[in-house]
């Protein structure tokens, strides 16, 4: 059954037939610029915006906060299960395994068929998950299965969320909330190690520490379910209120406030923020087994081998592989060479994690910023209300900006931080460069995430899964060859081979973007419009 909701359909934002054809992408004319549409890109209000973006930033936090919270408890597992530690160690390669497949399979889905009824469903895995670890008390098995099970639930909630702010944000402003997406997320994997380790300390067991992940899990499921209607634009449009929705796309709150309504006898739809701008409904809309029956969960796998994405994914993963092993290294590094106990290396890693964090704050501004930057440049107007034209707009250029600063910076980190190791250099410095590396690393993960999900609005939670598995991949090959490089190298020229590698494949990846990423887009999409108005005519 669908029903009419407070919420109104608009026709999903369009884009031109016509494309660029300049392959340098080094002008584009305000006069290509299309007129701005009647209907607004969204009817989302900024006081609904700044909810969302709580309530994303809430979401995206389960991921990190779980796998990390998860570390201190190695030692109580292995003792409570009387197994070894490379048993106990296999719970950590499930948890990363599921946390790669997870966005494959939800993102494409979410991207189909919704992002509220997929958030719905994967909260609840992983509230289930963290039920079964908190009352598991003898299976090893079990432990492995809800494991899975925990990190299945989690892992989607970031490629779901980079998808409701490509809904409701038009591209001029995406940085900002991606920013506080990603600052939440990172606040995830700071905080965790020291929740998980204060409860396990406090309470002696591991199982309170599932337990406060089960009222987390409950809390945010709550949470979407009250707030957060469906908001992908195949479906519902800019989420106007005229849209047919199902039950399930519609927010607890929105039906409870239209029940009082009624109750008082008014039957007209009122919506809670009194708004009423969106197009004509959908005529009809497909059930949800057929929309079910066209989701491809490798669909994201496609996306790695479009020479558009491709650089920008290279651009992610090179450096998850820098951040991978610049935390592997950490705990033996303090040990040796400063001989630091367990405690005193876990704080080590606050200096690089308010890096990470004050990044994503300053890079989504940082974003906003060079949009509006180039626009200026090439006499393009800005579009706030109905939201740009993409196809006729460079954004690779837009994003891309600024980035051979950023890897100058970066590669002289890296290479500063090995050799200040490898030197015995003061605390103090190398705190500073851990800092550093983490702020460069977070700009880089950001923007080019940012860069995804423009150039695939119509997919944005799958282009975002695709960048998790190049991520967790390349990120599993570099932890591979670690030992061995280390083994045959010290520390200080580790770092420096792996400074000069991420940034010299990062400025020919950045110039590649700039050069050649939208002509590539350009043609992508062409023949993707082609093959739809033939499937159509066919």
């Amino acid at each position: 059954m669908i029903m009419k909701n407070d919420v109104a359909l608009s026709g999903l934002a369009t884009h031109s037939d016509q494309v660029a054809s300049n392959g340098s992408n080094e002008t584009c004319p305000a006069s290509t610029a299309p007129p701005t549409p009647n209907v607004p890109y969204t009817v989302f209000t900024h006081k609904q915006k700044r909810r969302f973006r709580l309530l994303l930033g809430f979401a995206a936090i389960t991921s990190p906060l779980t796998a990390t919270c998860y570390f201190p408890l190695l030692p109580l597992l292995r003792t409570h299960f009387d197994t070894s530690a490379q048993a106990i160690n296999l719970t950590l390669t499930i948890y990363i395994i599921f946390q790669a497949l997870s966005p494959a399979v939800f993102g494409p889905l979410s991207d189909s068929i919704g992002r509220r009824l997929v958030f719905l469903v994967t909260l609840t895995l992983y509230a289930f998950g963290n039920l079964g670890l908190a009352l598991n008390k003898s299976s090893y098995a079990a432990l492995l299965v809800l494991r899975a099970l925990q990190s299945l639930g989690a892992s989607a909630a970031l490629a779901i969320s980079y998808g409701v702010v490509a809904d409701i944000c038009v591209p001029s402003e995406r940085g900002r909330m991606l920013g506080s997406v990603s600052m939440a997320l990172n606040l995830g994997a700071c905080v965790g190690p020291v929740i998980g380790g204060s409860v396990a300390w406090s309470s002696g067991s591991y199982e309170w520490v599932f337990w406060s992940l089960v009222i987390v899990g409950v809390v945010l499921w709550l949470g979407v379910g009250l707030f957060l209607p469906e908001t992908a634009r195949i479906l519902v449009g800019n989420g106007g209120f005229d849209a047919q929705r199902y039950w399930w796309e519609e927010s607890w709150s929105s039906v409870l406030i239209r029940w009082l309504f009624a109750q008082e006898g008014n039957a007209k739809a009122i919506n809670q923020e009194g708004q009423n701008t969106g197009d004509s409904p959908v005529s009809s809309r497909s059930s949800i087994l057929q929309q079910c029956r066209f989701v491809n969960p490798l669909a994201c796998l496609r996306v790695m081998f479009h020479l558009d994405t491709f650089f920008a994914l290279w651009m992610q993963g090179s450096f998850y592989v820098v951040d991978y092993a610049i935390v592997a290294v950490m705990p033996d590094l303090y040990k040796d060479i400063y001989h630091f106990n367990e405690l005193q290396v876990g704080l080590t890693y606050i200096p690089r994690g308010v890096g990470i964090i004050t990044a994503s704050f300053c890079i989504g501004k940082m974003m906003d910023y060079n949009y509006k930057t180039v626009a200026r440049k090439i006499g393009w107007n800005i579009d706030e209300v109905a939201g740009d034209d993409l196809q006729q707009f460079p954004i690779e250029r837009a994003r891309a900006r600024g980035s051979y600063y950023l890897l100058i910076i970066s590669t002289a980190v890296l290479v500063g931080y090995g050799w200040a190791v490898t030197k015995h250099a003061h605390l103090a410095i190398v705190l500073i460069l851990q800092f550093i590396q983490g702020s460069m690393g977070t700009c880089f993960y950001n923007t080019y995430n940012a860069l995804l999900v423009d150039v695939f609005p119509e997919s944005p939670s799958t282009a975002a899964a695709a960048a998790s598995i190049v991520r967790c991949a390349m990120a599993a090959a570099g932890i591979a060859i670690l030992q061995p490089l280390l083994a045959a190298l010290d520390r200080g020229w580790y770092l420096t081979i792996l400074g000069i590698w991420s940034g010299g494949c990062g400025a020919l990846a950045v110039l590649v973007i700039e050069r050649k990423g939208m002509s590539w887009r350009t043609r992508r999409t062409k023949r993707k419009n082609e093959r739809s108005r033939a499937n159509i005519n066919g």
